[in-house]
């Protein structure tokens, strides 16, 4: 049997609030992702199904302070990020996305058991772009019906 996954990074709920120190004074910055797209899932293979992805954050400006960007992301349908899951209809699949390659840290809003990702910018830098790396995994012999199966989640930029 085969399940095709896929899901849907949704930047729709970006915040990018301007504290009275902003970390970068008149800014313009835009936010990327490539979808995290696990593909044919199959529910007899004995290890899991991990995919990775990618968040790519671009500003610039008049004048940039040293400071901190937090990367985080909602828990999407499920309503927690320690249980992801991607649906279609009823069904569901168990998966998680992690701010680690060895995928141990789940990335969520840094409250409840989970990480946010935090990203340093000098002083002084006048535009910068920051990649941070998501990845995903599908615990190994979930026995789901065929079909697509998806999940949206929300990427939320704070500086």
């Amino acid at each position: 049997m085969s399940t095709s996954i896929r899901i849907a990074a949704l930047l729709a709920g970006l915040a990018f609030p301007l504290p009275a120190a902003a970390l970068c004074a008149l800014c313009t910055c835009t936010v990327s992702t490539t979808n995290i797209a696990f593909g044919a899932y199959d529910p007899t293979a004995p290890t899991a199904d991990d995919v990775n992805g990618n968040i790519s954050i671009s500003c610039t400006g008049l004048l940039a302070l040293s400071g901190t960007i937090d990367v985080t992301l909602s828990p999407g349908v499920s309503g927690t990020a320690l249980a992801r899951q991607l649906r279609k209809g009823s069904n569901q699949l168990n998966y998680n996305l992690y701010t680690d390659v060895a995928r141990t840290i789940v990335w969520g809003d840094g409250t409840g058991g989970t990480s946010k990702v935090t990203s340093t910018v000098p002083l002084g830098v006048l535009s910068f772009t920051n990649s941070v790396p998501v990845y995903g995994r599908i615990p190994a012999r979930q026995w789901v019906a065929a079909g697509a199966y998806t999940d949206s989640v929300v990427i939320t930029i704070t500086y």
